[in-house]
């Protein structure tokens, strides 16, 4: 049984992290409600280039919704930091409550590819939520992140996805894990969740507006919630 603590893991990693010469950090986010803490922890030490690749998400609309709220929030985030540098101006549609003092954020948008979801999804298309073709899943999107860090000469590689109290963080550090050993990129370990970092997510797509999905993307996980959504209602 895996019984790391990857909040700590992560912590002794900031602990060496200068502030004159940040590292930079490539992270795959699974969307902007979920990126929104970890964004506003992780600026404070590395340089971040968020990474928007998830071809799970079968609706090219709701794929291209989450994508613009994704770029929407990063606006916001750099827009507040703008505000605090001499000589940049913040948008007038961003209220600045308190300068902040942290790295820019920029972002690369992924190729947007279901149907590599789809061929590998085929034979786990009835797994429940959570299980086999989640992993599988993981190792996708955590692969073609890995390959891309290494290729753009990042210092390390992560995932906003540990935030979530529906997504396994023991099995997406195990990934993480294995692809810097296989590729030679450093893992950022997480779980984000920790220390309230979830239930701040939701306070901060709240302060900031963001769309909160009630599903992971993929036509299985839009399903489940659709089922459980039905039952619930028969059950009032």
């Amino acid at each position: 049984m895996n019984t790391k603590n990857y909040q700590k893991e992560l912590e002794k990693i900031l602990r060496t992290v200068e502030g004159s010469n940040p590292p930079l950090l490539f992270l795959h986010s699974c969307c902007a409600p979920c990126s929104s803490y970890v964004l506003k922890y992780l600026r404070q030490y590395f340089k971040i280039t968020v990474f928007y690749y998830n071809p799970n998400i079968s609706e090219q609309e709701e794929y291209r919704k989450r994508v613009e709220e994704q770029k929407k929030l990063i606006g916001i985030y750099n827009a507040r930091l703008a505000a605090d540098v001499p000589g940049t101006q913040a948008p007038e549609t961003i209220q600045e409550a308190a300068p902040c003092t942290a790295y820019p954020i920029d972002i690369v948008e992924g190729d947007y590819e279901p149907e590599r979801f789809f061929d590998m999804a085929r034979d786990y298309k009835d797994c429940p939520e959570g299980g086999e073709r989640c992993f599988l899943c993981y190792e996708l999107r955590l692969r073609k992140t890995a390959e891309k860090a290494l290729a753009g000469g990042f210092d390390y590689f992560g995932t906003t996805l540990t935030i979530s109290p529906l997504k396994n963080a023991a099995k997406l550090n195990e990934i993480g894990e294995e692809l810097e050993k296989e590729l030679g990129v450093k893992w950022l370990p997480s779980d984000f969740k920790k220390k309230e970092g979830y239930k701040q997510s939701i306070e901060l797509s709240a302060e900031y507006g963001l769309y909160r999905q009630d599903y992971c993307g993929c036509v299985y996980s839009k399903l489940e919630r659709e089922t459980q959504k039905r039952e619930r209602e028969t059950e009032g």
